[in-house]
């Protein structure tokens, strides 16, 4: 293979384009050309069709993610290792689970956040599929690509502010405002950092999936959406910065320090324990 082509197909930001445009070109391709069509022709019933089809993308994205790096890189590929799942699952989603959770007791017992009833009636498996794919897409590249092709190249600091600085497309997320802007830093540090800690997704993707599913659980907006269903009908009353406002409960500013210090402890536990690597433009 010609060097200079050999640089261009192996340079850091090729490699991340490639991997968006063909695994999630392939994920496009696969879902709207055999599964939607399959499954539908079989299932009449969408409310159980599409939890199969989003279950089955999930999966068709892992894949063609993994073959393509074992091609591309000749590598092991770690960032997908299952050594630990269970441990990053369970570990993972509770926490995300519990930071909203204590967010909201917080509100409780300030007398902002009222639970009026239960039931799952406004809630389905349709939505939980719909989160745990999004959470995917966002943790495969961002943190499995991303961060980790930014990292081997420019060392953690500067894949830190790159990690943060993807996380601003969330600015166009309904009824975002400045302090989201603060927010979505933060959610890129932290997510980050706990890619960096793990070299592993699970650990950020399952508390992606714990966050997420707890803000309609609670029956808070998700990231300004009113419309991802709920199990707790509840009422938020009180000022926006501590409530959230419309954007929803990850928006409060409990939250977002919860949120922060969750990135600052895997920060320092990732420096003691040595995983914070240099910038290997300044190596000779």
């Amino acid at each position: 293979m010609n060097v200079t082509i050999k640089r261009v197909l192996y340079f850091p930001i090729t490699k991340i384009i490639i991997g968006i445009v063909v695994c999630f070109s392939l994920f496009v391709v696969i879902q709207n050309f055999v599964l939607k069509p399959l499954f539908y022709s079989i299932i009449q019933d969408k409310s159980i069709a599409d939890p199969i089809i989003h279950c089955l993308s999930l999966i068709v994205l892992l894949v063609s993610y993994y073959y393509l790096f074992r091609f591309y890189d000749k590598r092991k590929i770690t960032e997908l290792s299952i050594k630990y799942l269970l441990k990053e699952m369970f570990g993972g989603f509770i926490l995300g689970f519990s930071t909203i959770s204590l967010s909201i007791f917080i509100l409780y017992l300030l007398g902002f956040y009222q639970a009026i009833s239960i039931t799952t009636a406004h809630y389905s498996i349709k939505f939980f599929t719909v989160l745990m794919f999004a959470a995917l897409v966002e943790d495969l590249f961002h943190r499995g690509l991303i961060v980790r092709v930014c990292e081997n190249w420019l060392g953690t600091h500067l894949t830190l502010v790159i990690a943060m600085l993807i996380e601003l497309q969330h600015i166009y997320n309904p009824n975002s405002n400045l302090f989201s802007f603060l927010n979505y830093l933060i959610w890129g540090f932290t997510m980050a950092m706990m890619f960096i800690y793990t070299k592993r997704i699970w650990l950020p993707y399952f508390f992606h999936i714990g966050w997420n599913f707890s803000q309609p659980f609670y029956g808070s907006n998700l990231t300004g959406l009113n419309d991802m269903g709920s199990i707790i009908q509840s009422k938020f009353n009180g000022p926006e910065l501590l409530t959230g406002g419309a954007v929803g409960i990850e928006d409060s500013i409990f939250t977002a320090s919860f949120l922060l210090l969750i990135g600052i402890i895997f920060y320092y536990r990732a420096k003691r324990e040595g995983k914070i690597v240099k910038s290997k433009l300044f190596k000779r």
